[in-house]
C-alpha cells in the first residue's frame, strides 16, 4: 500500500520525470528495504556535521535533478575518511549543472547485487534480480520473474545466477543472508506492484549483501510519464 509521503514524493517528482535518489530512498525505507544511513545535506556544515556523527568513512554523491547518471560525471566519491577530503568533494560537486546538495551516507560492504523492475506493457512488473556494480552492464548475470513474486521464486532466481556460488560462500568468503535479501526481494516486489500505474522502470544498483544485511545503496525510479 502506497502512504501519502510516497505520493506526495511522486507527484513532486512528475515534472522531472524520475525521483531523486534521497526521495527514492525514503520510498523503499517506507516500504521496509533496509537503507544505509544518509543525509540529503543541502550545505556544508551540514554534510560535516552528519560524517561526524555517523563516523568515517562515508560516501558522498551528488544531487542534480539534471544528473540521472552520478558515475558517469564522477558523482561518487567512495571511502572519504576527513572532513578536508569532504569538504573538497562538496565543493567540486558543487560546480555542477543543477546542483542540488549532496547525499552523505554510511560506507556498507559486501557482494553487489543488482536489483530491478520494469512494468512490461504485455505482461505488467517483470522483476530482476543480477550481479550489480559497475560491472553489471559487463557481465549481464541476471535473471527475471513476473511479479508478485514468492520465497520460491527468490530461491530460483539466486541458483539461476552463473555467479550464484559468490553469494553461497567462496573461497573463504562468507555466505549471504540469503533469508535478509529474500525479504528484500519480496518487499520490493509488492512495491512494485503498488507502484505499477505510477512507475516505467526501477534500478537498485548495488544492494549491498553481507552475512548480515541487504541494504539498498543506490536508488533510480523512472516514472511513467
Amino acid at each position: 500500500m502506497l502512504t501519502n509521503e510516497m505520493m506526495d514524493i511522486l507527484l513532486a517528482s512528475k515534472e522531472e520525470g524520475w525521483v531523486l535518489e534521497p526521495d527514492a530512498k525514503r520510498i523503499f525505507s517506507l516500504a521496509g528495504l533496509d537503507v544505509p544511513q544518509f543525509k540529503w545535506a543541502k550545505d556544508l556544515d551540514e554534510a560535516l556535521r552528519f560524517a561526524e556523527e555517523i563516523g568515517f568513512p562515508v560516501v558522498t554523491k551528488i544531487v542534480s535533478y539534471k544528473i540521472l547518471h552520478k558515475s558517469d560525471v564522477g558523482g561518487v566519491v567512495t571511502m572519504i575518511d576527513n572532513c578536508q577530503t569532504l569538504e573538497d568533494t562538496f565543493s567540486r560537486f558543487s560546480n555542477a549543472t543543477g546542483f542540488a546538495g549532496v547525499i552523505v551516507e554510511e560506507m556498507v560492504e559486501g557482494v553487489e547485487l543488482i536489483v530491478g523492475a520494469k512494468v512490461d506493457h504485455q505482461f505488467g512488473p517483470v522483476i530482476l534480480l543480477g550481479i550489480g556494480g559497475t560491472s553489471a552492464e559487463i557481465y549481464r548475470d541476471t535473471v527475471l520473474r513476473m511479479a508478485p513474486i514468492n520465497h520460491g521464486d527468490v530461491e530460483s532466481m539466486v541458483r539461476g545466477l552463473k555467479a550464484h556460488r559468490l553469494l553461497e560462500g567462496y573461497r573463504g568468503s562468507q555466505p549471504i543472508n540469503l533469508e535478509e535479501l529474500t525479504r528484500l526481494m519480496i518487499l520490493f516486489s509488492n512495491l512494485v506492484m503498488n507502484l505499477e500505474t505510477h512507475i516505467e522502470s526501477i534500478d537498485l544498483n548495488p544492494v549491498i549483501c553481507s552475512s548480515k544485511r541487504c541494504v539498498v545503496a543506490d536508488a533510480r525510479i523512472i516514472l511513467n510519464t
